[in-house]
């Protein structure tokens, strides 16, 4: 205790309470400061950090979108394609958002190099378990980066015929002629042959048939150059190639192989076949009429006309 004199003669005690109520006013006091002062500054890094997340989203819509047109843009010998512009506009996109929650962490005070680690160490475990998935993703990225089919193509692979109807990092899904949805996996696609029968304009349309050994050869093959000659949908370049590709004792073999649009590429070479087998069982046989330019004209004109009456 204290002793204080106030009258003389008269000791007046003090005790310590009030040094202690000083002391405790004095922490509060220093307390709500500091606590001030924190708020303050949490306050500032919380504008700021939203001013970076709206920046961010800014910018990775712009860039997506910048990216996309650029390659929508680029030159391509079947024009732009949908797939790539959409996963490489996707990929910036995530990797500027990525870099924004960063900047946002940092700026809230959060250590990021323990974060990033225990990513690391996440995402190494979760590759281990998903090996399988991982490996489509790596094998679509390829199939993007490479281009050896698009959407629209019609392909041969992992023993499967159809046509491109999607294509992700995970799977390519065929629509087959007779209209079947087959999903392949991505990885299975990229480690098998693939056979584009799209990727050019012109393709050859070979038959090989045999005729007896006993027949005008000669004659044969001038029937049938005059039948691809008058048929408009064989191409004049390069010129369609007939010739004896072998002989035995009861037959001669006949390679035909006449040039066709793709498009075309179906009608002349089942044109061509109709007639070989013709020729085939009767070399003398008459064969059906010539698909002129005028009765493909006719039969486009007639086709026009049932849709047209049909949305009427």
């Amino acid at each position: 205790m204290i002793f204080s004199a106030v009258t003389p003669g008269l000791p007046v005690i003090v005790t310590d309470a009030a040094h202690q109520a000083q002391a405790a006013i004095g922490t509060q006091t220093a307390f709500w400061d500091k606590l001030i002062d924190g708020g303050g500054d949490m306050a500032v890094n919380l504008v700021i950090s939203v001013v970076i997340v709206i920046a961010t989203l800014w910018v990775a819509s712009w860039v997506g979108r910048l990216t996309g047109r650029a390659l929508g843009g680029f030159p391509h010998k079947h024009g732009a394609d949908p797939t790539l512009q959409i996963f490489v506009a996707s990929a910036s996109r995530n990797a500027i958002c990525l870099l924004g929650a960063i900047a946002v962490l940092q700026q809230l005070g959060v250590k990021t190099t323990s974060i990033i680690a225990a990513v690391g160490a996440a995402s190494l475990a979760i590759g281990l378990a998903m090996q399988g998935a991982l490996s489509n993703v790596a094998a679509g990225v390829m199939i993007l980066l490479f281009r050896p089919y698009r959407v629209g193509d019609i392909i041969e692979s992992a023993g499967k015929t159809g046509q491109v109807h999607s294509l992700d990092l995970f799977v390519t899904e065929l629509a087959t002629l007779d209209n079947l949805k087959i999903v392949i996996p991505n990885a299975k696609v990229f480690a098998d042959v693939i056979v584009n029968h799209s990727f050019h304009d012109k393709r050859r349309a070979d038959v090989i048939f045999h005729v007896p050994i006993t027949a005008d050869v000669p004659a044969v093959m001038e029937r049938l150059r005059a039948r691809l000659k008058q048929n408009p949908k064989v191409l004049a370049e390069p010129p369609p190639l007939l010739e004896v590709t072998g002989m035995a004792e009861a037959f001669v073999e006949i390679a035909v192989r006449p040039w066709a649009a793709r498009e075309d590429y179906g009608p002349v070479k089942a044109d061509v076949l109709l007639c070989a087998s013709i020729l085939e069982a009767d070399p003398k046989a008459a064969l059906p009429p010539e698909p002129t330019a005028a009765a493909e004209e006719a039969a486009s004109r007639e086709s026009v006309g049932r849709r047209t009456r049909v949305r009427v």
